[in-house]
């Protein structure tokens, strides 16, 4: 999948079946395999970080060679909603998918109240709930906690 034709620029080959996760924030794409779990998949992946962008200035891009179904789309839109999905089918972009921000996360983040019930009963699931989209506010399903991590701005 990689080609170095000169010194100057670094070619990355077209994929067959599988996404493109196109726009997203320079030096966030190890960020978002971690969160995907693409370690976890036997599958291709490429990692471009820092290539250049007209509309952005930089960014990473990810390659990725199987389904789509594969992938948490929410936990994608939860990290950084402006990434676009390019879909592939025989080297062709058959669709283009825009993120959102998930209504509700499941054990992507963790509350931080020593009183939540998640800390308390360890095998239950840290839900999520966004409650002020424009300010992307999520907060605990069981105790209400304010997430205080940092989404993507722009």
């Amino acid at each position: 999948m990689l080609n170095i034709k000169d010194k100057s620029k670094l070619n990355v080959s077209g994929i067959e079946e599988g996404f493109v996760l196109d726009h997203i924030q320079a030096g966030k794409s190890m960020d978002i395999y971690k969160y995907l779990k693409l370690d976890k998949l036997d599958c291709t992946v490429a990692i471009i970080k820092n290539a250049k962008s007209s509309k952005m200035g930089k960014k990473d891009i990810i390659k990725i060679e199987c389904p789509i179904d594969f992938i948490d789309l929410d936990v994608l839109g939860f990290i950084d909603h402006n990434i676009t999905i390019n879909i592939i089918q025989n080297d062709k972009i058959v669709e283009k998918k825009r993120l959102h921000l998930p209504k509700e996360i499941t054990n992507v983040i963790k509350c931080k109240n020593p009183r939540c019930i998640t800390s308390i009963e360890q095998e239950l699931e840290h839900v999520f709930v966004l409650t002020d989209e424009e300010k992307q506010v999520y907060r605990c399903k069981y105790c209400e906690e304010k997430y205080e991590g940092r989404l993507h701005k722009k």
